[in-house]
């Protein structure tokens, strides 16, 4: 069975996310995710928030918009995350919507070219390298971490065109698949991203392939697993569900869920 999550969306107030983050944990709901939407919560925030509130509960953050974030803050703030969390946090980057970073001045005429250098230069100093660069947007003059994370956690990119699914399979730990792609979107993905881990050559290790998907809170839980199991097939390590409604009640949805949707996950994908 892969990884099952619910999302803590920015349609719900932060003061929520106390008590939805307490609610994963008693229910034995393994992971939650959050986005850093414009303009919202801060994904890290609400990610250390959470991991704060909880013991064994493991956070993702889909994802940290790169345009709008210098790489060695992202940096410092993962570090002293992982350090304090260690084994977890899942922390993801990306494009980020191009029209936000318009409003706030941070849109560049590059995405592709930012997103690899920021990636590049994200992971190196994760790792405790000492980092020069001076690229077309990256520029960084013997940077290092004084608190690299002994253990790193693991580095996915977001997004669904191709090169950029091509990029992260170059570059990155996993890749982060947003909602509203069907399935078979998702084996064509994964494809192009095995396809850019092939060209990164033999020392790419095993992926996180996260896809998001939407499900109605209240119901039915037959219906939910049939979607969770349809992207476990294709392809998915792990998926993250997001209620449909914005307004719903995400502390009874992750019981929901944790209860009732993962039997039969389980159940379908004949794991039980």
């Amino acid at each position: 069975m892969p990884t099952l999550a619910a999302i803590f969306p920015p349609t719900q107030a932060p003061e929520r996310l106390g008590a939805v983050a307490s609610a994963a944990e008693a229910a034995g709901l393994p992971q939650l995710w959050v986005w850093e939407d414009c303009f919202c919560q801060s994904g890290i925030a609400t990610a250390t928030a959470i991991l704060a509130a909880t013991s064994t509960v493991t956070v993702g953050i889909g994802l940290l918009p790169v345009p709008l974030r210098n790489v060695a803050l992202t940096a410092m703030e993962i570090a002293t995350m992982a350090r304090l969390f260690p084994g977890r946090l899942t922390a993801g980057v990306g494009h980020g919507v191009l029209d936000w970073m318009s409003q706030v001045g941070a849109r560049v005429e590059s995405p592709m070219t930012l997103l690899r250098e920021y990636t590049t230069a994200l992971y190196a100093l994760l790792q405790g390298d000492t980092v020069t660069t001076r690229g077309r947007y990256v520029h960084l003059d013997q940077v290092a971490l004084d608190w690299p994370p002994p253990m790193v956690p693991p580095l996915l990119v977001g997004g669904i065109r191709p090169r950029t699914v091509a990029l992260a399979g170059e570059l990155a730990d996993g890749l982060i698949i947003p909602g509203g792609v069907s399935p078979d979107g998702v084996r064509a993905s994964i494809a192009q991203f095995q396809a850019g881990r092939t060209e990164a050559g033999p020392a790419a290790g095993p992926a996180d392939i996260v896809v998001f998907v939407s499900v109605p809170a209240g119901g039915p839980a037959a219906a939910a697993a049939a979607t969770i199991s349809e992207y476990a097939r294709a392809g998915a390590t792990h998926v993250a569900v997001n209620a449909a409604e914005s307004d719903a009640d995400l502390a009874r949805f992750v019981g929901f869920l944790a209860h009732e949707v993962a039997p039969l996950v389980d159940d379908s994908l004949g794991l039980s």
